[in-house]
């Protein structure tokens, strides 16, 4: 493809070969149907598992799919980074590629992504095991203290972006810290962050990585880095908050 497509979709990668498959099989089936043209765009971090030949035996003769590899597992950031410098869609759409999240809800946020800059997710119930979800709450806590971030679900993996806020930051977090550190930038570049429940399904095949003391250590670091980072600058820098208050009833 040589024309920008109406939406690039990504999907970073580490050890989900069981979930892979079927997750590019129902993209290619759904996305028609929301946006004339599209793009998806698999980024595989270094996985172990077989999940690039996976993908590769998905998208076989689709010119509209494509993976990008990584020699070696450099972190969620990492790969979500190498994800949206690769997109070229107008609009932005990203999710984790282990089933959790129910696609054809993408729709409900395209729909706000004319009015709005960020799009954001939020698990109106939350499916994970408990001790995630004790430390999402902390990880929130900590978020909204530090730096007056209030989006209900940060790390929700369920957001679309238009091109404009992706080409106006520059993202260097290459942990879980990432959706933290996007959603902090565009807000004091002073772009319009909407906020959408959205649906959440408990995980069937592979394990999850983010409550690993290795990931978690990484996204304290990073915070800590990006919050000197804020501190060395001029006290009237960055733009008010323009976070949108959540839509739909409270929940976790």
């Amino acid at each position: 493809m040589t024309a920008r497509p109406e939406l690039s979709i990504l999907y970073p990668v580490f050890d989900e070969a069981r979930n892979v498959a079927p997750l590019l099989e129902h993209t290619k089936e759904w996305a028609p149907r929301v946006a004339a043209s599209f793009e998806v765009i698999v980024v595989d971090d270094g996985s172990r598992d077989g999940s690039a030949e996976a993908v590769a035996r998905a998208c076989r003769d689709d010119p509209r799919v494509r993976i990008v590899r990584h020699d070696r597992n450099r972190g969620y950031g990492a790969a979500l980074r190498t994800g949206l410098r690769a997109a070229r869609g107008r609009l932005i759409f990203f999710t984790d590629a282990d089933l959790q999240f129910d696609l054809r809800e993408l729709e409900g946020l395209l729909g706000h992504a004319e009015r709005f800059d960020v799009v954001a997710g939020y698990r109106a119930e939350r499916r994970d095991p408990w001790p995630r979800r004790v430390l999402a709450l902390g990880w929130g806590a900590i978020v909204r203290t530090v730096f007056d971030l209030h989006v209900r679900d940060i790390d929700c993996a369920f957001k679309v972006f238009r091109r404009e806020v992706i080409d106006a930051i520059e993202i260097e977090s290459i942990g879980a810290f990432v959706n933290t550190e996007i959603l902090l930038r565009a807000e004091r570049e002073g772009f319009r962050i909407h906020q959408v429940p959205v649906s959440h399904r408990p995980r069937r095949h592979g394990r999850q990585s983010g409550a690993r003391p290795r990931v978690i250590l990484r996204a304290l670091l990073e915070l800590a880095r990006f919050w000197r980072e804020l501190r060395r600058e001029p006290a009237d820098a960055g733009a008010a908050p323009v976070a949108a208050p959540p839509a739909g009833p409270a929940g976790s």
